[in-house]
């Protein structure tokens, strides 16, 4: 009788906690792992990985599946790039707690915040739940090949405690904040990972009105982060606003909500592309905090924080121009007639082209927009931007976005815009971050901005360019596996899988590193209602494995659906 119900053989071992690669087996019986290292034994189906590096599975903790994980049992892009956990209602957004009346709301706050289209959302969401824990339920009812967990969101939590005053952004009463204490102590109870909010002013709702929880008032913080230290549960999730000058007023109000919850906290942090290096004065606050007994980690997106634009997708340099308006709608076969007409080129171009649009404007910020091939450069030179090419070759910005948008005729060429986390062209500001301990990777956004991002391909990012590929400073393999593993685990406490150990979740990736390649993005239309969205693929994943079921194999979803809901932070149940 076999040992083993699965046995990985002769791999490199990458273990998830920095230490040295090494040559060895990972055994697994059920959903554990049960051994690691040199030992012998027979199994029901073996992996050979000779040649091959074995990691734990990775855990991106910014995602936002809050839908998808309803109406799709397969998180891509996530577990198409070797993660097997993520953890959604990052940013204070998702669907519940929400009552009937107020579908809607929740619905255009999504839609404004995180670029889901209200037809998808309307197609593929049964709304089967009222309640968190309801949700939960309903969660767990469903198949899906990853585990999946969820912060309790403020937005939906103050419209479900004040209704239409609490979508007003009017302050709450002290009966409204007992209500919305009580919520979250249910919430924590049920499993929920902690709570989530969002003080961005650029988060805006459908209809360009800021979003339930833009500056709430610390009364409102205070009665949320009570129940958490009243339970002694769940971890605090914050998106800041992003300063001019420096991070000092949001990072002091972050640092003293965390204070007053007790509990751990992750906040989003990123850099600009030039200027000023106004996250350095949160970087030092967040190591001053921590030296006195805080448990925070500042989340970075390992690349350039950056939009995929083009005829097909929702924003790009024309998308607000007077003339392409009529043709935004429409399927690409039936812009292109249009889009080649020479007469109507001329005429697009030179066309005001943002109307005030703020996605749109950024679009046209020339110098930062760079042409994005079938395989993505995500560290460009700046002399390849659109307007480092106009300049070269004495044209206007707008012909040569055009031209190359339309790419030879077949309109289907993109752009990466990027915004941030590229100061003066290079990534070597992330590298000085991603050494930092207090310091994680995340921000992938995993089900969100459909037609407009596809940053949950990181993974595979962090291990060929990072690990592999780059000219500059590189990090070590096993710092990658650490910061895509065992560093975000340990960020939201979830303390039972991020590591090969015995006693630990079976979630394992086998990868052809020499092999792997990170290819560019392309559109489907494969979302409810035949909604759009951008998807990325990945060649050189042998298997990916979550609970002990092969999930993945040679680049190609199975038919396991092993995923579960996570309730709550989890311990290590086995002994070391």
């Amino acid at each position: 009788m076999a040992k083993y119900d699965l046995l990985i053989k002769n791999g490199l071992i990458v273990d998830g906690q920095g230490g040295e690669p090494y040559k060895g087996n990972v055994a697994i019986i059920g959903d554990k792992i049960v051994a690691v290292g040199a030992f012998d034994g027979d199994a029901k189906e073996a992996i050979d990985a000779e040649g091959k590096i074995v990691t734990p599975g990775f855990v991106d903790i910014h995602t936002h599946y809050d839908g998808q994980s309803i109406w799709s049992e397969r998180l891509s892009p996530s577990s198409s790039h070797g993660v097997t956990t993520v953890i959604m209602g990052n940013c204070g957004v998702g669907f519940a707690p929400c009552r009937l009346e107020d579908h809607q709301t929740l619905i255009k706050v999504m839609e404004g915040v995180e670029d889901i289209p209200d037809a998808v959302m309307a197609e593929g969401l049964p709304w089967d739940w009222e309640t968190f824990p309801q949700y939960l339920d309903a969660l767990e009812e469903r198949k899906r090949d990853i585990d999946v967990g969820a912060f309790l969101p403020h937005s939906p939590v103050r419209v479900y405690a004040m209704g239409n005053r609490g979508a007003n952004r009017e302050v709450a009463t002290p009966e409204d904040l007992k209500r919305m204490h009580d919520i979250t102590v249910e919430a924590l109870h049920a499993g929920a990972m902690g709570f989530a909010t969002s003080r961005l002013s650029f988060h805006r709702m459908k209809d360009g009105a800021l979003i339930p929880t833009y500056d709430a008032a610390r009364a409102e913080l205070s009665a949320i982060t009570s129940a958490m230290k009243e339970t002694g549960k769940g971890v605090v999730q914050m998106v800041l606003d992003i300063p001019d000058v420096n991070w000092d007023k949001e990072v002091q109000t972050f640092l003293s909500v965390v204070k007053e919850s007790g509990r751990p906290a992750t906040f989003t942090l990123g850099t600009g592309n030039s200027g000023v290096k106004a996250w350095e004065s949160a970087v030092d606050a967040i190591a001053d905090a921590n030296a006195r007994g805080a448990q925070i980690k500042a989340q970075v997106m390992p690349r350039p924080i950056g939009m995929v634009s083009g005829f097909e997708l929702s924003t790009h340099p024309f998308c607000m121009c007077v003339s392409y308006l009529p043709l935004a709608k429409l399927p690409l076969a039936e812009q292109l007639p249009t889009l080649r007409d020479p007469a109507f080129r001329e005429k697009l171009i030179n066309e005001p082209g943002s109307n005030g649009h703020p996605l749109a404007m950024m679009t046209r910020n020339w110098d930062w927009v760079f042409p994005m091939g079938d395989i993505p450069n995500y560290e460009p030179a700046l002399e390849t931007s659109v307007g480092a090419q106009a300049r070269a070759q004495g044209r206007r910005p707008e012909e040569v976005a055009y031209d190359l948008m339309m790419n030879g005729g077949k309109g289907d060429g993109k752009f990466y815009t990027t915004l941030g986390n590229f100061y003066e062209g290079k990534l070597d500001e992330l590298y000085t971050l991603m050494n930092d301990p207090n310091i994680v990777v995340g921000l992938g956004d995993g089900g969100a901005h459909y037609s407009s991002i596809c940053d949950a391909s990181y993974p595979t990012f962090m291990l060929t360019y990072w690990a592999r590929d780059r000219k500059g400073p590189r990090l070590t393999l096993p710092q990658v596996v650490r910061a895509l593993s065992g560093a975000t685990a340990e960020t939201v406490q979830l303390f039972d899988r991020g590591k090969l150990a015995p006693g630990y979740k079976a979630d394992v990736n086998v990868i052809d590193l020499d092999a792997l390649t990170l290819h560019g993005p392309v559109i489907r239309y494969d979302l409810p209602g035949k909604g759009r969205r951008l998807d990325q693929e990945a060649t050189g994943y042998v298997a990916t494995i979550c609970n002990g079921q092969v999930i993945r194999r040679n680049d190609q979803p199975t038919e396991a659906r092993p995923g579960r809901v996570i309730r709550g932070t989890r311990s290590l149940m086995a002994a070391e």
